[in-house]
């Protein structure tokens, strides 16, 4: 049983695919949690999709991914936030389709779905200092970013400046989306992003429990699914993305379960 459990990281590139998972299990559900209370999560895909365009400047150009992706990533997602305030709704299309040419030195599948396995140290770490920036930025502004959240006029008449906290919210979006390319990809990262705050807000009461539960749950589920991976030959970031999906179907049938027992 203990081989089991233990045996799959006697690999290295198991080891460093662990640590980027659980950093982005954690980390993905932390800022989802804001997002999807917001009503985000369609602009959230859209600035996914739309970062196909630095990743593959970064491929053309022969860099890592991280060094395009990272400021593109930010300026496009300050950029969709801009157009949202001067338009007065939330855009859902605000990105282009980018196609790749070929001979580039880039995965399509791997982009699109991810691809932990392949994680280098230069990844770990990076991702690792990315959790730590948003980490902070979220400590640093979750009063303000919970308050125009939920009255936005409130804020405003006490003087919080709701456009500055939003264009924070936003920045720290598109780190990790950025941080979750490598494990789940662009079509993935979506779903580890929203499917365990959404599950969190069927099984917590409070906000703070919603952030917390999210991430236990983004965690549970990247580890789970990295063991799918390596024992069913399932691709990594799928595999999370089921489980995740999986839990989230179990707490709405017990959340309806005990709806039902409740009103009898």
């Amino acid at each position: 049983m203990i081989d089991y459990i233990v045996g799959p990281f006697q690999y290295p590139f198991m080891l460093r695919a662990l640590i980027v998972s659980v950093l982005v299990g954690f980390l993905l559900p932390v800022v989802g949690a804001y997002i999807i209370t917001r009503g985000r999560a369609f602009m959230s895909d859209a600035l996914a999709h739309s970062l196909v365009a630095p990743v593959a400047v970064a491929a053309l150009l022969g860099f890592t991914s991280y060094i395009t992706a990272v400021p593109g990533g930010v300026a496009i997602a300050l950029l969709m936030g801009y157009l949202s305030r001067q338009t007065g709704h939330q855009r859902r299309h605000l990105y282009r389709t980018w196609t790749l040419t070929p001979g580039q030195s880039i995965s399509i599948e791997d982009l699109l779905l991810g691809q932990v396995l392949a994680v280098s140290q230069t990844d770990v770490l990076v991702t690792l200092v990315l959790t730590i920036a948003v980490a902070v930025g979220v400590y640093l502004f979750h009063r303000q970013l919970v308050f125009t959240t939920f009255d936005p006029v409130g804020a405003s008449v006490v003087g919080i400046r709701t456009g500055i906290v939003e264009y924070v919210l936003l920045a720290l979006l598109a780190l990790v989306i950025v941080s979750g390319l490598q494990a789940a990809g662009i079509v993935l990262v979506m779903a580890m992003l929203v499917i365990p705050s959404a599950t969190a807000y069927l099984l917590a009461r409070r906000f703070v429990g919603v952030i917390l539960v999210g991430a236990a749950i983004g965690v549970i589920s990247a580890i789970a699914g990295l063991y799918l991976s390596y024992y069913a030959n399932w691709p990594s970031g799928p595999a999370m993305a089921l489980v995740a999906a999986t839990v989230f179907g179990a707490a709405t049938l017990h959340k309806r379960t005990f709806t039902v027992r409740a009103d009898e």
